[in-house]
């Protein structure tokens, strides 16, 4: 499966949220709290995704070793401030490759993305939404992964100008639909806003006035935490956020 977070508020260090805090990316990736059946350990590689400046285009580190492994990015992420970021440990679906360009996040000017679950019956369930896709964004995915070509399919309607809260609600009802059983919680920030959808796997928010964080597991016990009801839109600022249904092609939830 995978477990991921997004944050945005006032810098802070990479280390605090992904290596530091007490249930960390790095405790997940050995430790995951609430995996529902995809696996129990991410030890596949990890990735991490921040911004150098306000309203700018976002840096990305990316690396197929475990997390509690890679002595480089601790000491990158201890002396790196953001005030937004995205990172991801990864656990590979079978059969998938495991190499960094295949881990979270994927990126593209401010957009940071990660996908944590897995698209059922793949590839052949999503074949046809795959073919709605230039040529060129499918000769230039990432890697050949379910995470990769969720990405594209997301990266050109941002690139069309579309909002992103339908750009994701319209993503997993059309990929839920066409491949039932699948897990879809897709994770999208440029920098201000962080957007998400819990589909079938593990997703809680917390909010204040001042930052808004969003997170496969809560990271520590503070009681602000809130668990994402299943099949659910999260759209979250600093001070505010909305939840709204996601509904699949028929309106039924």
């Amino acid at each position: 499966m995978c477990r991921h977070l997004a944050y945005v508020g006032p810098p802070v260090t990479l280390s605090s949220l992904v290596l530091d805090a007490p249930h960390s990316l790095r405790h997940q990736s050995y430790a995951p709290a609430d995996m529902r059946g995809g696996g129990t350990v991410n030890v596949d590689g990890f990735g991490a995704g921040w911004y150098p400046e306000p309203g700018g285009a976002a840096l990305r580190y990316r690396t197929s070793v475990p997390i509690w492994a890679d002595d480089s990015f601790a000491a990158l992420a201890a002396a790196t401030r953001t005030g937004a970021l995205l990172a991801a440990v990864r656990s590979a679906t079978t059969g998938m490759p495991v190499t960094p360009s295949a881990n979270a996040p994927f990126v593209d000017g401010p957009w940071l993305f990660s996908h944590n679950g897995r698209v059922a019956g793949w590839p052949d369930a999503v074949a046809a939404l795959a073919g709605e896709l230039p040529v060129t964004d499918l000769l230039t995915l990432d890697a050949p992964t379910d995470a990769a070509l969720l990405w594209a399919l997301v990266r050109r309607r941002l690139r069309a100008g579309e909002d992103p809260a339908a750009v994701l609600a319209g993503t997993v009802t059309a990929v839920g639909a066409a491949a039932p059983g699948s897990r879809l919680n897709l994770l999208l920030t440029d920098g201000a806003t962080v957007w998400a959808t819990a589909w079938d796997h593990a997703l809680s928010l917390r909010v204040d006035d001042g930052s808004a964080l969003v997170a496969s597991e809560p990271l520590d016990d503070h009681p602000s935490w809130t668990e994402v009801p299943d099949r659910h839109l999260v759209v979250a600022r600093p001070g505010r956020h909305r939840l709204d249904p996601l509904l699949t092609t028929t309106g039924v939830r």
